[in-house]
């Protein structure tokens, strides 16, 4: 039986593990880095060790510092969670070495399918269908496109389309640069790519006794940057045909490598509807919870138990009951390549529900860093039907309050709303159709507006007039002299010019619409038609947050006059984030001739490289930064100086 586990990872799957420990009487060990001392998992655990540093290379991939923390805190079980050493076949060798209980596969299963390439050569010996493999080295024109893929990891890290040759070897040296930096491994293959196929999943869970469960389907298709952010049980659209021939190839895969605990086999469905292997996860998944839900079980508890050595409750699994979907918050902004956001996370809350649920590793008042997956919280939400559950996680996410930085909240609940992911079966080209119409702000947003006003009013009564009072807090200076406030919307910067005005009867007005009642943080606003609009208000420094019925709001007060002095010179390149400078393009220096959308520069936060490309033709004439910096957000990087035509003679 186990008495102490440490939990070898950080965030909301430290969270979610340690929640089932406390329900089954297990204490929990948490470790930590220095930029986490403070982190959720490490307040929710009942002993914390920390590991020296901050990068992940110096902390949580660290295995051998991992260990000596459970033996130091007494553990006598170590549960990976995902991602980190999760699949590293040498840790689970070092935990059981110490006399831990490995809360995990078989080491030998877990160096089976470690790696990609190995995996898929054991599958095409079992029999499970495969997409041909290409040697990088050989390809041409028409293996065109393809998929680069680490083979030692996944969550998108080291995953590169490659749709022109000529890009192939400059995408292959990202690829193994990012997957050497997530996984330590920089191992690479390739394969085609399949254009808007279906990700579908098969979760296992399998007993020390020969009993393996196939615990349905998951559908994992809405992706950005490779890594899901929309799962869903089952997968819809499947026919029974389909769905055993899917379960068998998992079991299949199980059997093969004599599979012990949760494991989820991943696939990839063609158009046409054949089922591709694409890998198997060795750990337990980000999205398991959609599975949990429809089955009604605690997969965790289910790794406790099998790593005890108990077999699992029955023959056959559950039966599943109804639909589940999760939703992955990020801190970051979609309209801006996905670029990932850290600062204070000053307010989350998500609405608590009969059929939600919330997975998160945060709480307000914590602090995004830079050097982690920029996942906030998981949603999820469980109902009779697939309809039900997704209209169910839409409104809650348009309800959820969350103030600090940019998120992809609004995209969610878009996304979940779109008709070609309601009425129709979701592939992976689903944001490369949509993003920008997801992401785009109407030229004339009316909800936007009444929220400024409402962050005027709200100004007016925390700050009120020194020439009369009203019912409302003050708010008034001369009768009937119109008064402006302007305002910066964040994260589109769309500006809103407010006007109001204060009648001799008290009462305040602005053009279709009448303020009934305005405190600093409580606005109510009624619009022509008697339709009234409650508001919620936050101010954090020089920001409101203004949260509504039909979503929520970031403005930032302006000076009534642009200040002409505020602004950057042109070719500038700032960072968009904060992180590390891990590689410049090859002898860029100051003098260097540059062409427009080049990649110069090459940042790493939270796990992943992002790319610093020239704005226009023309020459370096400034870098500021080298391999190996950090950097802030806004940071000058360098300056590049367009191109000037010579005149014709």
């Amino acid at each position: 039986m186990i008495s102490t586990l440490l939990v070898a990872n950080r965030g909301e799957i430290a969270c979610r593990i340690f929640r089932t420990c406390r329900a089954l009487g297990i204490a929990t060990v948490a470790v930590y880095s220095d930029d986490d001392a403070d982190a959720l998992h490490v307040r929710e655990a009942d002993t914390a060790v920390r590991l020296p540093g901050a990068a992940p290379a110096d902390t949580y991939l660290r295995g051998d510092l991992v260990v000596r923390a459970a033996r130091t805190a007494g553990a006598d079980a170590v549960h990976p969670g995902y991602g980190f050493l999760s699949e590293n076949a040498g840790f689970a060798r070092a935990v059981q070495d110490a006399g831990l209980v490995w809360v995990g596969p078989p080491v030998k299963a877990i160096e089976m399918m470690a790696s990609k390439t190995r995996a898929k050569e054991l599958m095409a010996a079992a029999g499970v269908p495969l997409l041909a493999p290409v040697d990088p080295a050989q390809a041409t024109a028409g293996d065109l496109p393809l998929l680069l893929k680490a083979a030692a990891g996944g969550g998108g890290r080291g995953m590169r389309v490659v749709r022109e040759l000529g890009a192939l070897p400059g995408e292959m040296a990202a690829a193994t640069a990012e997957a050497a930096s997530a996984f330590g491994d920089g191992e690479v293959f390739a394969e085609p790519y399949v254009e808007r196929g279906r990700h579908v999943e098969v979760q296992i869970m399998a007993d020390a006794h020969g009993t393996v469960w196939a615990l349905g389907t998951r559908d994992c298709s809405l992706q950005r940057r490779h890594q899901k952010v929309i799962e869903e049980a089952p997968a819809p659209g499947l026919d029974d045909a389909l769905r055993a021939r899917l379960h068998d190839a998992a079991t299949a895969a199980a059997h093969a490598v004599g599979y012990r605990g949760a494991g989820t086999v991943e696939f990839l469905v063609a158009a046409d509807g054949r089922p591709y292997f694409l890998e198997m996860n060795t750990r337990l998944q980000v999205e398991h919870p959609v599975t949990e839900a429809v089955f009604g079980l605690d997969l965790v508890a289910l790794q406790l138990s099998v790593a005890e050595g108990e077999p699992l409750p029955a023959a056959t699994p559950p039966p599943p009951h109804g639909h589940a979907v999760e939703a992955r918050l990020y801190a970051e902004d979609p309209a801006r390549g996905w670029q990932p956001q850290t600062g204070a996370l000053l307010t989350l809350d998500v609405p608590d529900e009969p059929g939600l649920r919330l997975d998160t590793g945060y709480t307000g008042g914590d602090t995004i860093g830079i050097h982690y997956d920029p996942m906030l919280a998981k949603v999820i939400a469980h109902a009779p039907t697939r309809a039900q559950a997704v209209r169910l996680l839409a409104r809650a996410l348009e309800r959820t309050r969350i103030h600090g930085p940019v998120t992809n909240r609004e995209l969610l609940v878009r996304s979940l709303r779109h008709p070609d992911f309601t009425g129709a079966h979701p592939d992976t080209g689903f944001y490369d159709r949509h993003l920008d119409a997801l992401t785009r702000t109407p030229g004339d947003d009316a909800d936007q507006h009444l929220a400024a006003l409402a962050a005027a009013a709200a100004h007016a009564a925390r700050h009120p007039g020194t020439s009369g009072t009203s019912r409302f807090g003050g708010w008034r200076n001369l009768p009937s002299r119109p008064q402006t406030r302007r305002y910066r919307s964040e994260p589109d910067g769309a500006e809103h010019e407010i006007a109001y005005r204060t009648t001799r009867s008290g009462a305040i007005d602005a053009p279709g619409a009448r303020i009934l009642t305005a405190t600093p943080d409580h606005v109510t606003i009624e619009t022509d038609g008697g339709l009234t609009h409650r508001f919620r208000l936050t101010t954090h420094h020089d920001r409101v947050h203004v949260d509504g019925a039909t979503g929520s709001y970031t403005f930032t007060a302006l000076p009534r006059f642009t200040d002409p002095t505020d602004r950057t010179e042109p070719g500038s390149l700032l960072a968009p984030m904060p992180g590390t400078v891990v590689r410049l393009a090859d002898g860029l220096a100051p003098g260097t001739a540059v062409r427009a959308g080049q990649p110069l520069i090459w940042l790493e936060a939270m796990k992943m490289e992002h790319r610093i490309l020239a704005p226009a033709s023309g020459t370096l004439t400034a870098l500021h930064v080298a391999p190996g910096l950090q950097v802030e957000v806004g940071a000058l990087l360098a300056v590049v100086q367009d191109v000037q035509e010579e005149p014709t003679p």
